[in-house]
């Protein structure tokens, strides 16, 4: 295969908009979060059409197929382009969301600094117990 029917991972999963930048994209691949082929595999490899990877991103996992190859990051309508995503994958990532949606706590509060009324609360107690 010549140069131009193939490119760098980090540069092609940073294109086709799985991450950020190709720096979060270089160290989840170095970290084992993407395997190419069932393998782990450097930032620095070649990939080209037909390979088939497997991206773990946060909760979700992804198994992908290359269709096209692409080195600059363009809107998500065309990076879409880039891949396909396995009948598999989609089901699992889809049951897997619902999952989640059921299991969280309903009311639950995110952990985080005090507001004003906490505040209030908190010195009102301390000073009862001194």
């Amino acid at each position: 295969m010549n140069e131009e029917t193939r490119v760098r991972l980090d540069k092609w999963l940073w294109a086709a908009r799985f991450f950020k930048t190709r720096s979060l994209a270089s160290q989840a691949v170095a970290g084992g979060k993407v395997q190419v082929g069932g393998l782990r595999v450097k930032p620095s490899r070649l990939v080209a059409v037909g390979d088939g990877l497997r991206i773990q991103k946060e909760q979700d996992e992804f198994l992908i197929v290359v269709l096209a190859i692409s080195d600059q990051r363009r809107g998500a309508p065309e990076a879409q382009l880039l891949y396909e995503e396995t009948q598999e994958s989609l089901t699992t990532r889809i049951q897997a969301r619902e999952t989640r949606r059921l299991l969280r706590v309903v009311g639950a509060v995110s952990p985080g600094r005090p507001g004003k009324r906490d505040r209030r609360l908190i010195i009102k107690f301390t000073k009862k117990n001194r």
